[in-house]
């Protein structure tokens, strides 16, 4: 009579557990190694924005708009959070149609700490997410600095996220996306991040205007040394952008890493070398500016290539990048302060190109029987039709601000400088 109540016990107690709804048993999934490196991932991908990007740019700006440049990213850093919290989330990774997703998950509906998206809990993937979101508009500043009212800046930049960042994430990463179900490869945000921040950043330089005295009165950079820790911050913090966008701990993570310290480091030699060979000179600045380019280019296609794959888009990229922030600028006339266009749209440009060729395992990638051709045609109209969609849209967002509240600082504001004009302070203490 024991050993049957015992073992009538012991079948009762595993039917209960069969049965009986238990959160438990999909906290069984979470892998605790891709937890901890994503959690470490999202920290990096801030970090590039606050303080990274933000003393990447300053240090280009003269002394007068440091901390506006500051401010800039610091508010925009706020207000997309707000954003990604309320709907962006929601709209950008549910599934509704190939465009754009629904408002099922707004304010986290639904979501708890037990929820898993894949191996580690939604909750990371939000916040994972969200910081990709805050660093793109982030990137356009940089082309309109030291001219455009900071409401403007926030307006835009809000307005701009819902209406040209949400719909491209889901098209490219979102479940059931339209260009993700063409079969396009963006591991995380060649097309996402840079192609649409260059294209926004190309029409805004044009409506907002050149800066006062450009280009007939020189304006180098105020303060090298900030650009270039900030130029350090961004590489540094790039392997959580990168190695991160693998979702987990594991080897396509780690060749992300790796393509991602090889791309930058050819790309800031080449683009030395041709100042070397032009000017007579290697700058500090061209060695900064080509990093950047080179981390850009190899975004995404850093989940599929290899070190062949990193050194010839490193390279392609710098060349195409110095070409645009040099020639192109000149001969088209318009004022990118900080060559957002030529660094960040050129160069994601390069790399989601290049990725229809270098993914192929016969060139050290690693996708097995690749079609270069229908690949390459593939990357190429999510590309154009991306920064035909993020130019049209930006355009209209950018005439509607300048009719309602002015795009543009007074010229008062400008020659005295927007850390006072705008924010009533001043960077230095001088």
């Amino acid at each position: 009579m024991p050993f049957r109540r015992t073992w009538g016990s012991l079948t009762l107690l595993a039917l209960i557990c069969l049965f009986t709804p238990n959160t438990a048993l999909a906290q069984d999934e979470l892998d605790s190694g891709d937890t901890a490196w994503i959690l470490i991932s999202t920290g990096l991908v801030l970090f590039m924005m606050i303080p990274g990007l933000a003393m990447f740019y300053a240090g280009l700006v003269r002394t007068r708009n440091v901390l506006s440049v500051f401010m800039h990213c610091f508010g925009i850093t706020a207000l997309i959070t707000v954003i990604w919290t309320l709907c962006g989330y929601s709209l950008a990774f549910t599934a509704n149609n190939p465009f754009i997703g629904d408002l099922s998950k707004a304010f986290l509906s639904g979501i708890t700490g037990e929820t898993l998206s894949g191996s580690i809990p939604e909750l990371l993937f939000f916040v994972f997410q969200m910081t990709f979101a805050i660093i793109t508009p982030g990137l356009f500043v940089g082309a309109f600095a030291e001219r455009m009212k900071f409401s403007a800046i926030m307006w835009f930049s809000g307005l701009w996220c819902l209406l040209v960042y949400l719909p491209i994430t889901h098209m490219v990463w979102g479940e059931g996306g339209y260009f993700g179900a063409m079969g396009v490869f963006d591991f995380a945000g060649g097309i996402v991040v840079h192609i649409t921040a260059g294209t926004a950043a190309l029409v805004a330089a044009i409506l907002v205007g050149k800066r006062q005295g450009y280009p007939e009165r020189p304006m180098p950079p105020h303060n090298m040394t900030m650009n270039l820790i900030g130029t350090a911050m961004l590489w540094v913090g790039w392997f959580g952008f990168n190695g991160g966008s693998a979702l987990a701990a594991n080897g396509q993570a780690a060749m992300a890493v790796v393509v991602t310290q090889i791309s930058p480091s050819v790309a800031a030699l080449t683009w030395i070398a041709i100042e070397w060979f032009k000017n007579g000179k290697p700058s500090v600045l061209g060695f900064a500016t080509g990093a950047i380019a080179g981390l850009a280019a190899i975004t995404p296609a850093s989940g599929w290539v290899g070190p062949m794959g990193a050194i010839a888009i490193g390279f392609v990229a710098s060349v195409v990048a110095y070409w645009a922030a040099t020639w192109l600028k000149q001969a088209i006339g318009y004022d990118d302060a900080l060559d957002v266009v030529g660094v960040h749209g050129f160069g994601g440009l390069v790399g989601t190109l290049m990725v229809a060729f270098f993914a192929s395992s016969t060139l050290g990638g690693t996708e097995e029987g690749l079609d270069m051709g229908a690949q390459f045609g593939t990357q190429a109209f999510a590309a154009a039709a991306t920064a035909i969609y993020t130019a049209i849209v930006s355009f209209i967002l950018l005439k509607i601000i300048d009719v309602v509240i002015g795009l543009r600082v007074s010229e008062e504001v400008e020659i005295g400088g927007l850390d006072l004009g705008e924010h009533g302070e001043v960077g230095y203490d001088l």
